[in-house]
Order: structure tokens, then sequence, then C-alpha cells
């Protein structure tokens, strides 16, 4: 696989605020075998019109059941060999899918790869970064912490033959979670590329920094952790606990640094109880 074609799917609701950065990181990279989907879900906004003027793009606008779905709806339609899920709101950074392709090519034997992240404010304004380390099937479903983010996350077509698509039905906030952890117990090989692949936006419009999403996160990761045999009282938390710890002793051998601060307490500012973001399912207050 020296030159892959990548499939990039953006999924995509009333973005006409932030689409437009997404699909310009997109063909701004120096690597060009693209084909590029935008699944709408029947957008009211300028969403549209803006892909429209991108002739390239292929793309599909029509009342969905959410973001997964409409992930879903893009690894069916993909002829690339290598997938990639972007949201309408996060920005691939110049030059990473020359850098992902020359890693698959490096290992052809990997069914998938995730990279390094850049959380950023509305106005693009960087928060934090960070670095992650190996794919850890324990570490995945028993710390309670899924490190890979799916924006970064580069997944072989003949995977999802062999394994399926994301459970949108069972899961609206965590499908991807549990798609990872599927990787791991099927003996998938995930490789990790140590590059900052994309610009994770956290804003008013999107549904990460909303309370009640995170709410809903913080319970399907339980109920998919049990799904991998995640044990629950004092046992799960000792083992969350130990899995934890054992993803720091990991970047310290392998990035040379640990998480002195968690994530979460850099990200806890821009958290809401409510957002503005909009989707075709409905989150009650």
């Amino acid at each position: 696989m020296a030159r892959p074609k990548f499939t990039i799917v953006t999924a995509s609701f009333n973005s006409a605020r932030t689409i437009r950065e997404t699909i310009d990181s997109v063909f701004t990279q120096d690597f060009k075998d693209i084909e590029y989907w935008v699944i709408d879900g029947g957008s009211k906004d300028e969403t549209i019109a803006i892909v429209k003027e991108y002739p390239t793009i292929q793309w599909v606008s029509e009342r969905d059941e959410g973001l997964y779905h409409a992930m879903n709806k893009g690894i069916e339609r993909a002829t690339g060999e290598i997938l990639l899920m972007l949201n309408s709101d996060d920005c691939l950074r110049p030059g990473v899918l020359a850098k992902v392709a020359a890693a698959f090519d490096k290992n052809p034997s990997w069914d998938a790869a995730f990279g390094d992240i850049i959380y950023v404010d509305s106005q693009g304004r960087e928060i934090y970064r960070r670095e992650e380390v190996k794919y850890d099937y324990d570490i995945l479903r028993l710390s309670g912490v899924c490190y890979i983010i799916h924006q970064t996350l580069f997944v072989k077509k003949a995977t999802h033959d062999r394994l399926g698509l994301y459970r949108h039905k069972d899961f609206r906030n965590s499908a991807d979670y549990e798609f990872i952890l599927r990787m791991g117990r099927a003996g998938c090989s995930v490789g990790h590329i140590p590059e900052y692949i994309v610009n994770f936006r956290i804003h008013d419009f999107g549904m990460t920094a909303d309370d009640r999403v995170r709410k809903n996160i913080f319970r399907e990761v339980g109920l998919i952790g049990r799904e991998h045999n995640r044990p629950d009282g004092w046992r799960g938390k000792a083992l969350r606990t130990i899995m934890r710890a054992k993803r720091q002793v990991q970047k310290l051998l392998y990035r040379g640094k640990i998480d002195l601060v968690p994530g979460e307490k850099k990200l806890k500012k821009y958290i809401k109880a409510k957002t503005n973001f909009e989707s075709n399912q409905v989150y009650k207050d």
C-alpha cells in the first residue's frame, strides 16, 4: 500500500459555522489521493451551499439517526483503502495524510492506526496538546478512558468489512469507543503514529462541550466496559486505578513525559450544562 487512497467522511448537521475550515484542511493536504464524502443530516442552514462550492466532494443530505449513523453511511460508500471520520468542526493538521500514508506503508500489517491531538477553542486557539502511546486493549477497557479519538483514527476498509460498522442504535455518544474495543477483542493490529493529526474544536455549538452528552458518555462507557469483562465494585475501581497508572508509565517510557494535569481538568472551563449543538437525535435537559 505504497500510495493508499484515503476516504474521509465528514458527518454534518447545520455546520455552516465551521465546515468550510474542515473541508479546506482536507484539500490543502499535500497528499491528493483522497475521496471525500460529506454525509449531512438534512441541514437547514448554509452547510450544503458551502459543500457545493467544492466540486470534488461527494455528498448526501437526508435525515439520519445521529452522528454514528452518518459515519456508517460514509463507510458503506467508501472506496478508499483507509478511512477517517473527520467531524465538521475539526481540522486536519497540515501534511498529516502523507505521514499517515508513509506509516501504513511501513507497517502493512496494521488494521488501523491513531495519532495525537490538539484541543482548540472556538477561535482555533490552542487549549492543550495530548500525546499518546501504543494501543493497549486492557487499558482501554479497564481504565474507563478512551484515549483514542476517532478524528485521529485511520481504519482500513477491510477492517470494517470484517468487524462491521458503528453500533449507532445502541450507543448515541460512544459507538466509536465500542468499535475501538471491538478491534482489540478481535486481535486487530492497531498502530500509533506520533504526529498531531487534528485540531479538535471545543465550542458552544459542539457536542463535546455539552455536559448532558458527557454524562451519557460516562453511562455508555460503563455499559461497553461490561461487554468487555470490566468488573464492577471494588475490583473494577482497583483495575481502573492500576490501568490509568500503567498508561502514565507507558507515556513516560515512550514519550518521556506524563500527564501532570488530567485532560478533563484542562477542558473543564469549556464545559457547559447545555450547548447550542444541533442533532437529529433529541437530548433532554
